[in-house]
Order: structure tokens, then sequence, then C-alpha cells
């Protein structure tokens, strides 16, 4: 329980930012045709239009897996104080918006790139408490 305390600050953010990013991957692979739709229309005029598919299995693959190993870095904090794997997931999931961010600017939807700053330092600082 004392990890716990220790780390909880740490281990609420990594909870929002699991939540954030379990979901969005596990939409993906129920609604593969929808968000490929949605995705394809969102970047019909910039020059990722013909890769939607691929980049968005890989953004699904990269945050599911961020996902995964924040929510075995949760597991590791409370039960070791260890921080490996929260790390890894935070550093994967702030690399997934760093390309969601590169998606949203070339289709020039820079409301929806603004919008990724919010999450983006969320992420950072929980891998800054992270190391430090």
């Amino acid at each position: 329980m004392d990890l716990i305390k220790e780390n909880i600050t740490e281990i609420l953010i990594l909870v929002f930012l699991i939540i954030t990013f379990v979901q969005s991957g596990i939409d993906k692979i129920l609604d593969w045709k929808g968000n490929v739709s949605f995705i394809t229309d969102h970047f019909k005029l910039s020059p990722l239009r013909n890769m939607v598919p691929l980049l968005l299995g890989i953004v699904m693959i990269i945050e599911t897996i961020a996902g995964v190993l924040m929510i075995a870095g949760i597991y590791q904090l409370s039960t070791s104080g260890a921080t490996d794997m929260a790390l890894y997931g935070a550093v994967l999931s702030a690399v997934t918006l760093i390309f969601l961010l590169i998606g949203q600017r070339l289709a020039k939807d820079y409301p929806g790139a603004m919008s990724l700053t919010v999450y983006f330092i969320l992420n950072v600082m929980v891998i800054y408490m992270l190391t430090h």
C-alpha cells in the first residue's frame, strides 16, 4: 500500500493514458472499416491519403502495446516500485501522439492537432515523474 501512495500521481496519469490508448486501440479493432473510412476522408487532401490503412494499423498496434505496457507498469509500480514498464509505455504513447500530431498537421486539421497537446503535456509529465 505504501508503494501505491508513493506513486499515486504517476498511477493516476497512467490510468488516464491507459483508458485513452486502450480504448482507441480496441475501437480501431472492433470498427476497422468505420475507422478506415473516417480517416481516409479526413486525409483525402493530404500526402497520406493512399497509406491510411497501413498507418492506422501501425498506430493501432503502437497504442495497444503502449496501453499494455502501462498496465504492467502500474502493477510493477504498485508491487516493487520499479518504473521500467510504465516508462516504456509512457514513452511509446508519447511517440504515438507525435505520429498523430504529424498526421493532423498534414491533414491541415489544426484544431485536432492542438487538442493532442493536452494529452502530450500529461504524457511528458508522467515520463518526467518516472525518470526522477
